[in-house]
């Protein structure tokens, strides 16, 4: 791992379909065979969430920033981070909120989502942000130890609607 470098860099328009074929890839690998998804409900979120108008749309967003992950010459993950979205519970005078950190598969266990959030960090810094907070599954203690030992702590609970299926999501936070 040493030898080999992961590169991050800001999405733009022109990643449009690179990022929905990677959102669509990386959520279906994170969550579609865990057995509280349903095949419809989990279809249903990713034919709006992750479609190329979606993607687009979002990239278009001042307040939306995608960070690309690129490793062994592949596009290996990406994060998206909004500027001031804030919802009850969360704490913040000027919050970010951390969207969406996901990698391929076959490059868990190779610091690429640590470099990910490492960058959102130092993006969110740079934009004067005090406070970083996301919505992470109940049933996803990987990715629940992962963001606790990036120093985010557990301030609330929100509904994540996935499909007809209203899921509950730790609302974390971290202060800047």
């Amino acid at each position: 791992m040493e030898n080999q470098i992961i590169k991050i860099r800001q999405a733009n328009a022109d990643d449009a379909q690179t990022l929905t074929d990677l959102a669509y890839t990386t959520f279906w690998d994170a969550f579609a065979h865990h057995p509280k998804n349903a095949p419809d409900d989990l279809n249903h979120y990713m034919r709006q969430a992750f479609s190329l108008e979606q993607t687009t749309a979002e990239l278009l967003d001042e307040k939306s920033i995608f960070l690309i992950a690129e490793f062994e010459n592949a596009v290996a993950g990406y994060a998206k981070i909004i500027l001031d979205n804030i919802e009850p519970g969360i704490t913040a005078e000027r919050p970010v909120e951390l969207n969406r950190l996901y990698s391929h598969q076959k490059y868990l266990g190779q610091g690429i989502g640590q470099k990910l959030m490492d960058a959102c960090f130092g993006r969110a810094r740079l934009e004067g942000r005090d406070v970083m907070w996301l919505g992470v599954w109940e049933f996803n203690p990987r990715a629940q130890r992962f963001y606790e030992k990036n120093g985010f702590r557990v301030v609330g609970s929100h509904v994540f609607q996935l499909g007809s299926d209203a899921q509950t999501d730790l609302l974390m936070q971290k202060e800047l």
